[in-house]
């Protein structure tokens, strides 16, 4: 098969398989709130042992060693694996919403407020927000991708990853921004880090309530990693 229709090949089976995945992560997440929130899902936080919260943990490890697996079997080299992870990861993120929506009529709006991620901290924003980065990531990953398979590789200068990771970084503290902030003027760093009282701190955790989302920061990574993206096709930033 040729290289420039391989790409398109790996393309699709990769999209149903992430798809799927999507499937499986959106089920398990309805079998929660059905169990922990039979009258719909909202803040504050219903109680969870903490052996479910392990298990949460371990079960979004096991997707990102997936979602890394597939970058690691579907590219050559570290730029086109780093592509196709975060293609995948994106996928799953969009159709992961997609499902609930169908299913369980669930989100009621693209600015309803989720538990995102759990790892490192935990992450709480607007659905919009993921999604947005979601469509970034596709379209980073197409670029990088399709460019490969045409015998006209990507090149990402120094410059280039110091705004893709600086972004990042910015939209990470978005989403961990304003719950951390509360954790921390509710219980204390040391509280937190040591967890050396932690009815306490799962008390001050399970009454958390999202208020505001810190936009600017969100923006500000946003633009920052689409001036990224736009940087691929400015000759002065090619340089090593």
């Amino acid at each position: 098969m040729k290289m420039s229709y391989l790409w398109r090949y790996y393309l699709i089976w990769v999209t149903i398989l992430c798809i799927a995945l999507a499937l499986l992560e959106s089920a398990v997440v309805i079998y929660l709130r059905e169990i922990y929130y039979p009258d719909g899902f909202d803040f504050p936080m219903r109680a969870m042992m903490d052996k479910i919260i392990l298990t949460e943990i371990i079960r979004e490890l096991a997707t990102l060693i997936i979602l890394l697996s597939i970058g690691f079997l579907a590219g050559k080299n570290f730029l086109q694996r780093f592509a196709w992870f975060i293609f995948s990861f994106a996928v799953w993120d969009i159709f992961y919403y997609v499902f609930l929506k169908l299913m369980i009529n669930w989100p009621d709006s693209f600015f309803t407020w989720d538990i995102l991620f759990l790892i490192p901290v935990t992450w709480i924003g607007p659905v919009i927000c993921p999604l947005i980065i979601s469509v970034t990531m596709i379209l980073l990953s197409i670029i990088i991708i399709s460019r490969y398979s045409a015998d006209n590789p990507v090149f990402l200068s120094r410059y280039s990853w110091w705004l893709l990771i600086l972004g990042s970084v910015l939209v990470f503290l978005s989403f961990t921004w304003e719950y951390n902030s509360y954790m921390v003027n509710s219980v204390g760093w040391k509280m937190l880090l040591s967890n050396s009282n932690p009815e306490i701190v799962s008390k001050f955790a399970y009454n958390y309530i999202p208020k505001k989302f810190n936009w600017l920061l969100f923006i500000a990574g946003e633009l920052t990693i689409l001036t990224g993206i736009a940087s691929l096709y400015i000759p002065a930033f090619h340089k090593k």
